[in-house]
């Protein structure tokens, strides 16, 4: 701990950067450089968010100041960040759906700070979630010393947003009991929130700013947790986020994320480009359950998503700039083991026959990545 953080003193250094602060200069760029119109309250139009979320396609973007090409944060196809952007102009409530590690809650955060200036207006579903984190709370100390009033009410991040008119998230939200849900479907319809503690005084009734609207995501493996009702659903649109279909474009991905992971904590990155490939099609083979040679694969019921292959590529590259030594290559064998293993121990079976199958033959082909993990079969056990 830093003295300036033991005294209490603001730490201006974060491990992530919410969009709103990582790419503060590109937003206000592109709210200079776009002046048509806008819906209320928005900071951005319309076609700068879905510039900024999807990026312009290498072509610079006209600004007073001059040009700047802007790169996509979201690797997806563009019309689903376009349907995303017009639901939400529309003040209609937006559900991303989705595997985990889709990058549903990435692309959340990205739409609210474009829209708004602020990611930070988000509620957390799990199944300890309350209907006061949804609505609103009290300051217990303040409520007992005063009574219900205006200054004793601690709002919700919902509640925040509705004043300001500004864009709140719920993650996970079929992790939330549905009696906790279905504190969103009044809000949602009514546009307002109710507080009977202050009626016959100002705030007993908390109405939506223009330009309020609540982003949701949720899981396909949660489904059956907690179904939302058909109340809520039809207060939603509903947008599936698929897995990067581009191989390419995921290993770009998965590269730029464990380069800038690694590049954080001050070390370089050295991982060569060939190893993350290999990676890369080897949680394709075992997300799709198809080689790209067309051959079977048995699926792990572990979600072998994107998001977990930029945490194993990030393990090798800190491996490689903390404990050199091996060749990344042969860790990789155990950082698969230990992302299969997370839901069913049976699937380290399902990883060895991967090995045994798949990736045998593409050992005996000749191809020398492949030679090379094949020879760490080891350590996957039998």
């Amino acid at each position: 701990m830093t003295a300036a953080a033991s005294l209490g003193e603001p730490v201006t250094a974060r491990q992530i950067d919410p969009p709103e602060f990582r790419y503060a200069d590109e937003l206000d760029f592109l709210a200079a450089a776009d002046e048509g119109p806008r819906p209320p309250g928005w900071r951005l139009t319309p076609r700068a968010v879905v510039t900024f979320v999807a990026g312009s396609g290498g072509v610079p973007v006209e600004g007073p100041d001059g040009k700047r090409v802007i790169e996509p944060k979201f690797v997806g196809e563009r019309s689903l960040v376009e349907r995303c952007v017009v639901t939400l102009a529309g003040e209609r409530a937006l559900l991303l759906v989705g595997e985990p590690g889709t990058a549903k809650s990435m692309l959340s955060e990205l739409l609210s700070a474009a829209i708004c200036g602020t990611s930070a207006l988000a509620v957390q579903g799990t199944a300890g979630t309350s209907e006061d984190q949804l609505r609103y709370g009290w300051n217990y100390a303040l409520l007992l010393a005063q009574g219900p009033s205006a200054d004793s009410l601690t709002p919700s991040p919902i509640l925040t947003a509705m004043a300001t008119g500004a864009v709140a998230r719920v993650e996970e939200i079929t992790r939330c009991l549905p009696e906790v849900q279905d504190a969103l479907v009044s809000l949602l319809s009514e546009r307002r929130i109710s507080v009977p503690e202050l009626a016959g005084q100002d705030g007993a009734v908390a109405y939506a700013a223009p330009g309020f609207c609540l982003i949701a995501t949720a899981n396909l493996r949660d489904r059956g947790v907690s179904e939302m009702s058909a109340a809520l659903k039809r207060r939603f649109n509903f947008e599936v986020v698929p897995p990067i279909a581009d191989f390419d474009a995921e290993v770009a991905l998965v590269t730029r994320q464990a380069r800038a992971a690694v590049e954080r904590g001050g070390a370089p990155f050295t991982v060569d480009e060939a190893v993350l490939e290999t990676l890369v099609i080897a949680f394709r083979d075992l997300r799709t359950g198809q080689s790209a040679e067309g051959w079977e694969v048995e699926r792990p019921s572990s979600v072998m998503s994107t998001a977990e292959a930029v945490a194993v590529a990030a393990s090798l590259g800190l491996s490689a700039a903390y404990l050199p030594g091996p060749d990344p290559l042969s860790l990789l064998p155990g950082h698969l083991l230990g992302v299969v293993r997370k839901d069913d121990p049976a699937d380290a079976a399902r990883l060895l026959a991967y090995w045994d199958g798949a990736l045998r033959r593409r050992a005996e082909s000749g191809s020398r990545m492949w030679r090379q993990l094949w020879e760490h079969r080891d350590v996957l056990g039998d």
